[in-house]
């Protein structure tokens, strides 16, 4: 839907490829040298939905090589995958990641399950060796201390290439799509690497007072992550709060009511209330302010506190906060409460991917039914929402000051990653990973976002498996099993990392 259009692109990875093969082959054996970039080109399309694809086709003598690791750093490449068409030998590839020192992945992918054996020439064997350079080529890369990984696998053409004697169509093996899949996640985990990098947060007010564990070194994070910080005023929201027209905040609520479902008096908590329409206004007066800063700043996502003390005029301001922080994270800007940095960078990666990212801590543990229930009471990512987020007005805000609007939510049913960013006694950052099931379990109706979700591990070994990593007390939700691919993010950013 239009409202939740997102105020800036997703960035993709600018992706490197070239194949390799032996130059004395080509006049030995006709068609070769062809049939290896027909390859390399038919990589080259299946990555294209995945980032933005630089193919330098052929790399088969060490002047070649040289000429492609200058190109390649030209296009500044997050990523190369180095395709073994056939056999080369090592100093042909090594210029290249000397020169650009981009990531790299082997591709070893054989285009057929099983050559055929009795009409199989030499040249056509050829074909069909990629294998047999990756151990020269990796142990050339150990020698040079140049970090690298391999994708084993078949090519997986849709057809078979005139030139073949065997059939090549092996699109839908098992170990094409896994391949492939692997392929991809790097790209996108590159994807996240390149968005951090350019990547612009603001941090409104200050952390949380006293929350040790979210206090973290701006620098710190800029020189590991690659992203800027933006220090921002509440007196700079309150500016873009002025001149805003009755016909905006028209706008602003009527988005609002698309979004959400409005709640009644809860039947539990006296401070649980439905909304006032006066809170509901101020909410959308609040939230158009809010997008203003947001396109002002050229932000990419938002991290904010605000304490306050009674009476002062932007308790109000700071009390109208978390509808139209929900807004902005459904947008593209992920938006973390009590200044939690960390996890706005980990709701960030998950958004970068597609995956939503919700924030959220541990709420309290269900014995009966075997799940912890995670939520918070700040914003939420309406894209995985099983159905309407709820929202409720707030008689206070516990903990802090002020009362206003909150969501009440919870994720929808199926495969469940959390991902939490925390900060070792060493100062480095690292990826804490858990995989579990989210389910459809009652909630406590106290306004925040609450939802289920049944881990491998029984709650107390859970408990202690994550505590142990000295985690954030916040993390990010994502929909989906995707351990793997943030593994890869971890490998891009250099950081360490658990999978529980």
């Amino acid at each position: 839907m239009e409202q939740t259009k997102k105020i800036k692109e997703t960035q993709k990875a600018r992706v490197g490829i070239y194949t390799v093969g032996l130059k004395a082959y080509w006049p030995q054996f006709p068609g070769l040298r062809e049939r290896i970039i027909e390859y390399v080109n038919f990589i080259e399309k299946k990555l294209e939905p995945f980032g933005e694809v630089y193919n330098y086709g052929l790399v088969d003598c060490s002047e070649e090589g040289h000429k492609a690791g200058k190109w390649f750093k030209e296009q500044d490449v997050d990523l190369i995958f180095c395709h073994t068409g056939t056999y080369v030998s090592s100093d042909a590839v090594l210029p290249v990641h000397q020169i650009c020192t981009a990531p790299v992945i082997v591709l070893n992918l054989q285009p057929t399950t099983q050559v055929n054996y009795r009409e199989t020439s030499t040249g056509e064997w050829l074909a069909h060796c990629g294998a047999c350079p990756v151990p020269e080529i990796s142990n050339a890369f150990n020698r040079a201390k140049i970090p690298f990984r391999v994708i084993s696998g078949l090519l997986g053409l849709d057809y078979t290439p005139e030139i073949s004697v065997t059939n090549e169509n092996t699109a839908n093996r098992p170990e094409a799509i896994r391949a492939y899949k692997e392929m991809e996640e790097w790209c996108l985990a590159a994807g996240v690497k390149r968005t951090l990098g350019n990547a612009r947060f603001g941090f409104l007010g200050s952390n949380f007072h006293g929350m040790l564990d979210m206090y973290s070194d701006f620098t710190m994070l800029q020189a590991q992550t690659g992203i800027h910080v933006e220090i921002i005023e509440m007196c700079d929201l309150n500016e873009r709060m002025q001149g805003i027209s009755q016909e905006e905040v028209e706008d602003k609520l009527r988005e609002i009511q698309e979004m959400f479902q409005i709640s009644g008096d809860s039947q539990a908590d006296p401070i649980a209330r439905k909304p006032t329409k006066e809170q509901l206004r101020w909410s959308a007066h609040v939230a158009v302010g809010q997008e203003r800063l947001v396109r002002d700043y050229d932000l990419d996502a938002l991290v904010y506190y605000y304490h306050s003390v009674p009476g002062n005029p932007y308790q109000d301001l700071q009390g109208g906060f978390i509808v139209g922080h929900s807004l902005l994270t459904a947008k593209g800007i992920p938006c973390a409460g009590e200044g939690d940095i960390k996890t706005g960078i980990a709701m960030k990666i998950c958004d970068t991917l597609h995956v939503g990212g919700s924030y959220c801590e541990i709420v309290t543990a269900d014995y009966e039914e075997g799940t912890i229930l995670l939520g918070h009471d700040g914003p939420f990512h309406i894209k995985i929402s099983n159905g309407k987020p709820i929202l409720r007005g707030m008689g206070l805000y516990h903990g802090k000051q002020g009362t206003g609007v909150s969501v009440e939510a919870k994720v929808r049913q199926g495969p469940v990653t959390m991902l939490g960013l925390t900060q070792t006694g060493e100062g480095r950052i690292k990826l804490i990973i858990s995989q579990g099931v989210s389910t459809d379990g009652e909630i406590m109706q106290v306004g925040n976002t609450q939802t289920h979700v049944k881990f491998p591990a029984d709650i107390d070994t859970y408990f202690t498996n994550w505590f142990m990593q000295a985690p954030t007390h916040h993390c990010a939700m994502s929909v989906g099993h995707n351990a793997k691919l943030f593994e890869k993010v971890a490998q891009m950013l250099g950081c360490e990392y658990v999978i529980l």
